[in-house]
């Protein structure tokens, strides 16, 4: 298998450190690697996409025309997602969703002790960066803050969708019904999660692998651009580790009541029946699983033997010689 495939280390020999380091990550902290990609793509996706809520919340309290607005909300999360999608999965198959992770692991047989660490990483992702961009944001938020205070509103507008805190975790509108935010909730990421499963599907001809990210940002963007206004989270480890941030500035005032356990349960349940709907109606095993799909699950299989001390012994001409265009 290894000699059909050239392998990086045949062409570009690492340093002896870094030799070294790959041996003991591969064979002893795989799982480190792989919660650690979890953990950056969940933080690279919402550093993107809180900092472009929090822009559009700041500008809208302080009444200044042009900062920000919906569509650059959702035009951030999309292609955060996307290029996190694209960073991570080579390494940890980018989940990048606590929701995912509960799914693959109650049916598609992802290991319940890994999916556990998938999911601690995604939420300390997501608190991370939403502590980074309170950091850079503090000037703004401070003034912001001092200016609500002054005008006895600081508690009526934080705790909101259009609030500082609700820029880095998701609240009810304001006078809104929790069964319709949760039917809002459930409907989105059920659509969301019939995206996902069919960007990963072996045999969907029609979502090239290369693709595969750029799908599902746009699913993300899809629901953000026609149903944030209503209530939505759609990921767990997103809005989660977002409403521990925000609980850690602002304390007990900031944990959203009951609304809470709606925005980290129903995506969880929605994408799980989606997975449960498009095993039902959209897979069938006589399909056949493109050539593409074939060439990575064969990539994965020579990397692994290749880990194991079988390394290529065919390597063609162009590259064994160095002489290949990049």
């Amino acid at each position: 298998m290894s000699d059909k495939f050239v392998h990086l280390g045949d062409l570009e020999p690492r340093a002896g450190l870094l030799r070294a380091w790959e041996r003991t990550r591969n064979r002893h902290a795989s799982w480190f690697a792989e919660c650690f990609a979890e953990f950056l793509g969940v933080f690279f996706f919402t550093v993107v996409g809180t900092g472009a809520t929090l822009a559009y919340n700041l500008g809208n309290i302080a009444k200044l025309n042009g900062v920000g607005s919906l569509l650059g909300i959702g035009l951030s999360y999309a292609v955060g997602i996307a290029l996190a999608t694209a960073i991570c999965a080579p390494v940890s198959g980018a989940h990048l969703s606590s929701a995912v992770t509960i799914a693959a692991a109650l049916f598609k047989g992802f290991p319940p002790s890994k999916a556990i660490g998938y999911v601690i990483a995604q939420i300390l992702g997501s608190f991370a960066a939403c502590l980074v961009v309170y950091v850079q944001y503090h000037d703004q938020i401070k003034t912001t803050s001092h200016d609500l205070k002054a005008q006895g509103t600081f508690d009526l507008i934080n705790f909101t969708p259009h609030g500082i805190a609700g820029s880095f975790t998701v609240y009810a509108p304001v006078g809104s019904s929790l069964g319709y935010v949760f039917v809002n909730e459930f409907a989105c990421t059920f659509l969301l999660g019939m995206v996902i499963w069919a960007s990963v599907d072996p045999t969907n001809f029609y979502i090239p692998t290369s693709f595969f990210p750029v799908y599902i940002g746009l699913g993300y963007g899809m629901i953000i651009w026609g149903y944030n206004p209503v209530g939505l989270a759609a990921n767990t480890a997103r809005d989660l580790g977002g409403r521990l941030m925000a609980i850690t500035i602002w304390g007990t005032k900031a944990s959203g009541g009951v609304y809470a356990a709606i925005a980290a349960l129903t995506n969880i349940l929605a994408i799980s029946v989606a997975l449960v709907v498009y095993e039902a109606f959209f897979t069938d095993s006589s399909r056949v699983v493109s050539p593409v799909r074939r060439l990575q699950l064969d990539a994965k299989m020579a990397e692994s033997e290749y880990r194991n001390g079988n390394p290529s012994t065919n390597i063609p001409e162009p590259y064994a010689s160095g002489k290949v265009d990049a």
